[in-house]
């Protein structure tokens, strides 16, 4: 670039964990592609970075977004910086497909977002994982459930129970997720399925299927839905989606109801009550009439964990609950297991 992305040290020094913090990421292997923004990579604080076109750069270190005042770019710099960040993670950005999520091998996500459609610039939303090697034990000491509620989850995975994980973007779903993976006894078969590869549990027999855009003809796109078909005759003894976030529900449900005990997904919901809603609008998607989901849901999943975070950053989980019929329609009762 002919202009380079320029910043300056930030003054003062991290926040310091807590005695009862998870391990977090003591150094990180940054990959060149992310030039300037490395240094807030290997910050262990940052869980998110944002790049606003030309306008901004923002930090999340646990308590929202940050403004980094030192930061400036041209929109011509931001755009080959979300160029070659997508590339790096074997994805293709361009006025064709503006819009892009990408997982790159350190396990950084990566969404971007190119103008026009970004109406103030190229949009760059990093996450940054800094939980190594997530469980139950770990999640309970950082305080996102207690000692009573460990050994109740623990038990869920013992018991093969169906689990949906919900709560707002950055709540931990896929972090607790992770967790009651690592737990699944090794001579089980876990299969994970998601739209971006996010799920690293900590276990001996994990197959990760990831969805596949269209290439620039507009071939060979494979969807979610399609992969849990074709996980299906792939024997799972774990059958897992990362998200729930259309048609793919359909296929997620019927495989819950036809055996597939164990099973687990998430879903962004803003509340317990929520829920039902959200997944008779997925519902809806795929085809399904409201009287049939709501049959189909309550028999599949046992519990529901909502998730929550908090003014100062703290993730837990707040409900608990368990589908039920409300008439022909779904709904939901919250409970207290543990």
């Amino acid at each position: 670039m002919a202009d380079p992305f320029v910043l300056r040290p930030r003054g003062g020094s991290a926040r310091p964990a807590g005695p009862g913090a998870v391990q977090m990421a003591a150094s990180m292997s940054v990959d060149p592609a992310f030039g300037a923004l490395a240094e807030h990579l290997q910050d262990e604080q940052v869980t998110d970075i944002f790049v606003n076109g030309a306008s901004g750069l923002f930090v999340d270190r646990g308590d929202g977004a940050e403004h980094v005042p030192q930061w400036r770019a041209s929109e011509r710099e931001v755009r080959e910086l979300a160029v070659a960040l997508v590339a790096a993670g074997g994805r293709h950005l361009d006025d064709q497909s503006p819009c892009v999520d990408v997982r790159l091998d350190s396990g950084i996500r990566v969404h971007a977002v190119l103008a026009p459609v970004s109406t103030s610039g190229t949009a760059l939303s990093i996450r940054v994982p800094r939980v190594l090697g997530a469980d139950l034990d770990a999640l309970a000491a950082s305080g996102t459930f207690s000692a009573e509620q460990r050994a109740w989850l623990g038990g869920l995975v013992a018991e093969r129970a169906n689990i949906l994980i919900t709560g707002g973007t950055g709540t931990g779903k896929t972090t607790l997720l992770t967790a009651l993976l690592s737990h699944v006894g090794h001579a089980e078969r876990i299969v994970t399925i998601e739209d971006v590869a996010e799920l690293r549990p900590r276990h001996p027999h994990h197959i990760s299927l990831e969805a596949r855009q269209a290439n620039l003809e507009g071939a060979g796109r494979i969807g979610l839905a399609m992969l849990v078909r074709e996980s299906l005759r792939m024997r799972p003894d774990r059958l897992v989606v990362g998200e729930c976030r259309g048609e793919e529900v359909r296929e997620l449900l019927t495989a819950l109801n036809t055996g597939h005990d164990g099973g687990a997904g998430t879903l962004h919901a803003s509340g317990l009550v929520d829920v039902p809603a959200r997944m008779e609008a997925l519902g809806a998607l795929a085809g399904m009439d409201a009287t049939a989901l709501a049959r189909q849901v309550v028999s599949a999943f046992t519990i529901v964990l909502h998730l929550q975070r908090d003014a100062d950053g703290r993730r837990h989980i707040a409900q608990a609950g368990r589908f039920a019929l409300a008439g022909d329609r779904l709904g939901i009762e919250e409970v207290t297991p543990w």
